[in-house]
């Protein structure tokens, strides 16, 4: 099978029809799809863009039809949990903070008078995979780690929440919040004592998420894993403390999201790419890969639309 593995949507629905256009798929049934090829979506479906609905339903379409296959991101895993009724303390697996609501207001936003149809999506978001392995290709929201892929596979649902799994992941200092963290949201380093950095929407972090394949970064800035704008202002100091994965480079192809590149699109390494370029953010691309079936991963075979200024009226795929 040959696939064409689309990065993060964010509610970019426009973006995401041109982008499939562009693939050469066509609408058949209200359904985009391509004689011999299928998508793989990479999560982070909604959040921060204006058609959140429109982006669900064309992705939950084309999953539904087989002509496309997604795992979860980290956007609707925290769905999941601000929609989910803690057993034990009466809140929700996500705090209602003002925080968390101002990054999951877009999706809230678009439900408000369709409270069903909310519950329906959420439900949608809990039936996806965590991860994918397909054999010779492999699929997940932020960082490959084998060792906590082993372990989540021997639970009840293998690859999928299950209710235990879900009210674990929510809770700090579990294992299962270490593994789905790590999995959806890559893998994280304190900085050293004093030193911190401000994040895309303006927060202040004390943590980095690392290029956890990569043995030859071994300062904070080189391990740093996000927009080239930010690395600047990490501290350039020798890292402390283990920030890799063990990921060989002989090992099939691993595809990401997660993680808000900017500059043209190409591999992080022979066998690893990201394709998160920053659709929601003025300036940033939908990227895909189109993948044939190489263990090597080649630049030229990454395509793109740039954001569009204004995300209109839904596509008609029909």
């Amino acid at each position: 099978m040959a696939y064409d593995l689309i990065g993060d949507l964010h509610g970019c629905c426009d973006s995401l029809a041109a982008l499939l256009k562009r693939l050469g798929y066509t609408g058949q049934d209200g359904v985009y799809r391509h004689p011999d090829r299928q998508v793989i979506f990479l999560g982070d479906f909604i959040d921060r863009g204006p058609l959140q609905r429109e982006v669900v339903t064309l992705v939950r379409k084309m999953v539904e039809a087989g002509s496309a296959l997604a795992v979860m991101g980290n956007h609707e895993f925290n769905a999941i949990a601000w929609h989910t009724p803690d057993p034990e303390t009466g809140g929700y697996l996500r705090p209602h903070s003002d925080k968390n609501r101002k990054q999951h207001q877009a999706f809230l936003d678009a439900f408000s008078a369709d409270p069903d149809g909310q519950a329906e999506t959420i439900a949608w978001f809990r039936a996806l995979p965590l991860w994918l392995d397909l054999g010779e290709l492999k699929v997940v929201h932020a960082c490959w780690d084998q060792g906590w892929i082993e372990r989540l596979s021997e639970e009840p649902g293998g690859n999928h929440l299950n209710e235990r799994l879900l009210v674990e992941a929510s809770r700090k200092g579990t294992w299962q919040y270490d593994a789905v963290e790590i999995l959806l949201k890559g893998k994280e380093i304190p900085l050293r004592e004093g030193s911190s950095f401000r994040d895309k929407d303006g927060n202040e972090r004390h943590r980095i998420r690392v290029r956890w394949w990569d043995r030859g970064a071994t300062t904070y800035r080189e391990a740093f894993m996000g927009p080239d704008s930010a690395r600047t202002h990490i501290p350039d100091d020798e890292v402390h403390g283990d920030h890799l994965v063990e990921y060989a480079h002989d090992a099939p192809p691993v595809f990401l999201g997660h993680y808000w590149l900017e500059g043209p699109p190409a591999p992080l390494a022979p066998n690893i790419a990201c394709l998160d370029y920053s659709i929601a953010r003025p300036g940033g691309k939908l990227v895909a890969y189109r993948w044939d079936g190489e263990q090597e991963l080649d630049a030229g075979k990454f395509v793109w639309v740039e954001r569009m200024e204004e995300e209109g009226p839904p596509p008609d795929a029909a």
